[in-house]
Order: structure tokens, then C-alpha cells, then sequence
């Protein structure tokens, strides 16, 4: 294999960040064009050839719609162009896990694709944007990396999209997996796999859809009125995610309201790590509710969302979705 030739698709983030400052904690995400970040990253003697494209310069709080659906088309180009071995993308950490796990829901597992982020903007002191993108151009440039779905490179881990999440507000090391740890240990130089690729030759598993219909998440807490079902109903809501306590509980009013919603009900818990199992505190089977599993509120709502667009609303096909892996 020759040299690797990466795509980088640019959304923003703290990794295109800037403070003004190398010791304020305040920045504004996204201010690094696409040309920039690809420049800095060919000083670095990579061995790889880029080519990048800017789809937004936003923090990923504000990411939604209109830049999921450039973004699938961006990297479906890439993924069909022959001259592109793999495909990074850059993205704020807060709403990663999304992004990486709805893309992994709808492409191929084929090429590699790697999102890929930083905790602390480009000018500040310890920065770890830079080493970041060039473990992301190590894994987006490793054979091995293919077939193993959407990938997530952050802190010198690899992590699949359907385990990772962001566990801490802060510091270098804010990512987690589960039920799985890290894949892989990347650094600029090696990728040290933990396994072999568990996904090659399998189609996407869903097909892009036109739109993602509204999904609400609903919080559960000690005291609460069933009165916020009934909001998320008003409010348009096509499925409801309940994020609740423990094993995915709630008191027995929002229970009995949700199983009066007449949408599709997907429990899952408010804790950051966890199983969420059928029939255990809540009668799923009574109720026509779906546990969520290993999925926390974030990829349960994606989940629900691109089922409802694909048209499925059984229950029980639902279950078996989220049960999958």
C-alpha cells in the first residue's frame, strides 16, 4: 500500500477553536478553516496526502439536520471515489457520539471513517487537537481499520461508535467506551488493535433518510409530574426516549403516561453507564415499551429516529434493533 490519501471533512469544534489566549478557559469553537487545519497538519510529516472540505465552522451543540445530511453526502462521495482511502472528520466533542453513531447507522462499513475532536482549542497550552488529527490520519490510514464501522479517535484511543460517549466535561481524557473500551491504542506513528474487524463486507444497515422526525428525551427525577410527557406530545414528538433513573424508571405517573402516549417509547438511564434490560422494574411487555440496552439517551433518540424514518414502529422489530450490535 502506498501512501494513504485522507479526506477531512471539517465541521468545526473546539479543534478549529481559538481562546486569543494560551491560558484563558473561554474560546470560540470553529474559527480555523479547513486550509489552516490542513496545513498545520502537513507540517507535521504525516505520512499521508489530504484533501479537505468545509462543511460548517460550528460548535457541535448547534449541529443538526441540514449538516448530518451534508455530511453523509460528503463522505458517501468519498467512500465511492476510488482515489480516497479513508475519511476523517472533524467535530466538536459534545455531540460526537451522535454524529459517529447516526453515520455509523447508515453507511457502509467499508473504508475507514473517523471522527475526531479535541478538549482544548488550538492556541491553548497543552492542546491536543494536533496529536488528535494525526492519530485519526494513522487509523484513517490503516488496513485494519476498515470494516469495523465508524470510528472515534480521541486521547490516544480508538473507540466504535456505538460504545463511546463523553464522561467528563473536561480534560484530555473525556471519552469512554461500553459496553466495549477502546479498539485500539493509536498514537502518530502505530495503531495497536485489540481485535480483528468485526463488520467486513456488511451493507449499511439503514438507508439515509429524507429527514430524522422529532424524538424528545425526557428526564426523569425524583418528584416529577407526568405533566412533561404530555409537553413532548404537544411539541410534535413522534417517539419519546425516556432517560431514567436507574435500570430506565421513573415514578408511576410518567409510567402510566407514557404508556398512554400512543408513540413509540424507548426507556434508557440518566446513569452514565449501564444496561438497561427488559422487564426488570417496568412490564415492557405490558406497556409495548422498548429498553434501550447498552444505548445511553443520545443514541437511543438517534435510534428511535431513523427507525421511525425507515418506517419501522413495531415494538418488538424495534426491540430487536436495539438489542443488536
Amino acid at each position: 500500500m502506498g501512501t494513504p490519501r485522507i479526506r477531512i471533512l471539517a465541521t468545526g469544534g473546539t479543534i478549529a477553536g481559538s481562546a486569543g489566549s494560551a491560558l484563558t478557559r473561554g474560546y470560540r469553537p470553529g474559527q480555523i478553516g479547513v486550509a489552516e487545519l490542513l496545513a498545520t497538519a502537513q507540517t507535521l510529516g504525516l505520512d499521508a496526502a489530504f484533501d479537505g472540505r468545509e462543511i460548517a465552522a460550528i460548535g457541535s451543540q448547534d449541529i443538526g439536520w441540514p449538516q448530518w445530511d451534508a455530511l453523509h453526502r460528503e463522505i458517501s462521495a468519498a467512500l465511492a471515489d476510488p482515489a480516497v482511502d479513508g475519511v476523517i472528520v472533524t467535530h466538536g466533542t459534545d455531540t460526537a457520539e451522535e454524529t459517529a453513531f447516526l453515520l455509523d447507522l447508515t453507511l457502509p462499513p467499508g473504508k475507514p471513517v473517523v471522527l475526531v475532536g479535541a478538549m482544548r482549542p488550538a492556541d491553548a497550552v497543552g492542546s491536543d487537537g494536533m496529536r488528535n488529527l494525526a492519530n485519526a490520519v494513522r487509523v484513517a490510514g490503516d488496513r485494519q481499520a476498515a470494516g469495523r464501522g465508524v470510528l472515534v479517535v480521541m486521547s490516544d484511543q480508538v473507540f466504535a461508535a456505538i460504545d463511546v460517549r463523553k464522561a467528563a466535561t473536561g480534560g484530555a481524557e473525556a471519552f469512554r467506551g461500553f459496553p466495549r473500551g477502546s479498539l485500539a491504542s493509536a498514537t502518530p506513528t502505530s495503531v495497536d488493535w485489540f481485535g480483528p474487524p468485526d463488520r467486513t463486507g456488511r451493507a449499511a444497515r439503514f438507508a439515509w433518510p429524507a429527514a430524522l422526525p422529532r424524538v424528545a428525551i425526557v428526564f426523569a427525577y425524583a418528584g416529577m409530574e407526568s405533566d412533561a410527557v404530555g409537553c413532548a406530545l404537544t411539541g410534535g414528538a413522534r417517539g419519546i426516549v425516556l432517560a431514567g433513573m436507574g435500570q430506565g424508571n421513573a415514578p408511576g405517573s410518567v409510567i402510566e403516561a407514557l404508556a398512554s402516549a400512543r408513540v413509540p417509547v424507548v426507556r434508557s438511564s440518566r446513569v452514565d453507564q449501564g444496561s438497561v434490560d427488559r422487564n426488570l422494574e417496568v412490564d415492557d411487555d405490558a406497556f409495548a415499551f422498548i429498553a434501550a440496552r447498552g444505548l445511553g439517551p443520545a443514541k437511543s433518540r438517534v435510534l428511535l429516529q431513523v427507525l421511525l424514518a425507515s418506517g419501522i414502529a413495531d415494538p418488538a422489530l424495534m426491540q430487536a434493533e436495539f438489542d443488536r450490535r
